[in-house]
C-alpha cells in the first residue's frame, strides 16, 4: 500500500508540475515566440508526473486513487491545453 508520505510526496510534485506548466502557458499565449526549451520541458514534466501517478495507482487505497484521479485530470487538462497551443 502506498504510504501516505509517499502520496503526499507525489502531490507536492504534482502541483510543481502544474505550476511550472501553467506559468509557461501563460507565457506562450503572451508572446508570440516563447521559448520552446521551456515549454517542452514543462510539457515532458507533466507526463513524467502523469506516469508517476499511474504507478503510484497501483499500490494505493481507494481514497488515494480518488486523490490521484483528480490531479491526473487536472494535468491531462493543462497538457492538453499546451498541445493545442503549441500547434
Amino acid at each position: 500500500m502506498a504510504t501516505r508520505e509517499s502520496i503526499d510526496n507525489l502531490m507536492q510534485q504534482c502541483e510543481d508540475a502544474l505550476r511550472y506548466a501553467e506559468d509557461q502557458y501563460k507565457q506562450s499565449s503572451l508572446q508570440e515566440h516563447y521559448n520552446d526549451d521551456d515549454y517542452t520541458k514543462a510539457l515532458q514534466q507533466l507526463e513524467e508526473t502523469y506516469q508517476d501517478i499511474a504507478k503510484m495507482a497501483h499500490s494505493a487505497n481507494s481514497q488515494q486513487r480518488e486523490q490521484l484521479h483528480r490531479m491526473r485530470l487536472q494535468l491531462q487538462q493543462i497538457q492538453n491545453s499546451m498541445i493545442l497551443e503549441s500547434h
